[in-house]
Order: structure tokens, then sequence, then C-alpha cells
């Protein structure tokens, strides 16, 4: 559909491209607390997430949390919390967002596997309902209003 984009900014929608990388992955570049990193698009992810690896990168204020993390790399994975970060996904922004702290170790593993490069982390079904995310896959492009 050619007109999706003028359809979407009319509609206020923030326009951000994407890269599918070898493993098919969705690759978005995104800030958080003003910091550049590397982030899968998943769909089917929960939550929002950065590996621990990363926390002094982001600069991040953890906490422990109850909450066991699972997925592809199994269940009952330890988890911490990040809240009150700034969010930035191409001109689109939140300034208070949580995250969700685990072990990456796994994905980054995998993505090795293809010579693919390491992420700092997933944005997750929270960011993309927050945002009343449309994805064009054709074009690589997230729209988020």
């Amino acid at each position: 559909m050619k007109d999706l984009h003028e359809i979407l900014k009319k509609e206020k929608y923030k326009k951000i491209k994407f890269k599918i990388i070898k493993t098919q992955h969705l690759l978005i570049k995104i800030k958080i607390n003003n910091v550049l990193g590397n982030f899968i698009l998943d769909t089917g992810a929960s939550n929002s997430c950065v590996g621990y690896e990363s926390i002094e990168r982001f600069e991040l204020t953890t906490k422990n949390s109850e909450t066991k993390a699972a997925g592809a790399g199994g269940t009952g994975m330890d988890t911490q919390i990040s809240k009150h970060n700034f969010l930035q996904i191409g001109s689109w922004k939140n300034d208070d967002f949580s995250l969700v702290i685990f072990d990456l170790s796994h994905v980054n593993e995998a993505l090795q596997q293809y010579k693919a490069k390491a992420v700092h982390g997933i944005i997750g079904a929270d960011v993309l309902m927050e945002g009343k995310a449309i994805i064009d896959y054709y074009n690589h492009y997230l729209y988020l209003k």
C-alpha cells in the first residue's frame, strides 16, 4: 500500500526504520537514557528488556524483582526491574519507562552462531501497545503514535 505512510503521518504516527538481520529478527536502534543501543523488535515478548551486561551502559537503577522471566532461553530466569527511564525510538518518546533486566546471553549466543551482532535488549509488546504500533514488514518501518 503506497499511501500507508501518508495516512499514518496524518494520524500523527512516527516512522522508524528497522533492519531484518540474518536470523530474520527485526533490529531497531533505540535510545535509553540518551544512550544508543541495538534491540530486537519482538512482538512475542510481553515486556521490553535489557541484558544485565547493559545496566551501566544505559545508566539503569535496578531493583530485584519477584517475577521470573520465560522465553526462548527457558523458564524461571531471575529478573530485576528498572523504572523511570527515558526511552526514544526515532522521534517517539516515553519519559517514564520501565524495563525488565535479565540474562540475554542465550539470545546473543544464538546471534553469534549466525555471525550477527549482539543486541542490548528486546523491545516488546509493552512499547508496541502503548505506541499503537503498526509494522510494515515489506518496507521495514515501524510506526508508533
